[in-house]
């Protein structure tokens, strides 16, 4: 009974979510395609939203840890769902992801992303996608921020392991930022593939800094080490079976 109650929940959250999204891309559009404030509004305004219906419709409680970065920084973060996105984007002052080109063609959404300052990479182009990354943050048409990259390249689900890619190496060299590495546990509450959403705290928490001078075979490994190991303690924490966590 307890889990249809859920399903019910989740679905009513999904939908009405949905309906949101939509309606905050129309009303907001006009001021959206004049400016990047206006943008920035939309965005904020509808993961407002989203975080705070998923509390009271399916009991998702969220909270930000560590040190959140104002400056111009790298962030390579644990992606396991949209609502770790929604997170580092209400968390950070001046977010700009790294994403899926394709999402550009998206009707109302690729003229947000673009507006956002948002990159845009094609996926297995890995040569290509690098240089374009670097050729928008170099060329000035990213505007200064937080620059959010997912070294994974995609949502994992939990208890799943995707190698790590170069790319925020090769960021984190050209740019000469630091980088802010980010773990998470939502994908345990809005897992991928499915509505049902489930109750419980998620958590992004914003790690140890990576200062300048790593060489690419430390800096990796010490990306994933410290990503990985706070995202399985954090999923431990909510519950999740230690001996299911893949390493």
């Amino acid at each position: 009974m307890r889990l249809a109650f859920q399903w019910v929940m989740s679905i009513i959250y999904v939908v009405q979510n949905a309906v949101v999204m939509l309606a905050m891309g129309i009303v907001f559009f006009p001021w959206a395609l004049l400016s990047s404030k206006g943008a920035m509004a939309a965005c904020n305004t509808y993961a407002s939203w989203a975080i705070w219906s998923a509390r009271w419709l399916v009991g998702i409680r969220s909270e930000v840890r560590g040190e959140v970065p104002s400056g111009a920084v790298l962030v390579p973060a644990k992606h396991q769902s949209f609502l770790d996105i929604m997170m580092i984007f209400k968390a950070v002052p001046q977010p700009r992801f790294i994403m899926k080109y394709e999402l550009l063609f998206t009707p109302i959404i690729g003229v947000y992303a673009w507006r956002l300052g948002c990159v845009p990479v094609r996926r297995g182009k890995r040569g290509a996608a690098i240089k374009a990354m670097l050729a928008d943050v170099e060329s000035g048409r990213v505007p200064p921020g937080q620059l959010v990259i997912y070294p994974q390249g995609t949502r994992v689900p939990v208890g799943e392991h995707v190698p790590y890619k170069v790319g925020p190496y090769v960021l984190y060299k050209e740019t000469g930022q630091t980088a802010v590495p980010v773990a998470t546990n939502a994908g345990m509450f809005w897992p991928k593939g499915t509505m049902l959403r489930t109750p419980g705290l998620a958590v992004v928490e914003f790690l140890e800094p990576i200062e300048q001078g790593a060489d690419q075979k430390e800096f990796m490994a010490r990306l994933e080490e410290v990503i990985e190991t706070k995202s399985n303690a954090l999923m431990v924490e909510a519950g999740f079976d230690p001996d299911a966590v893949r390493q």
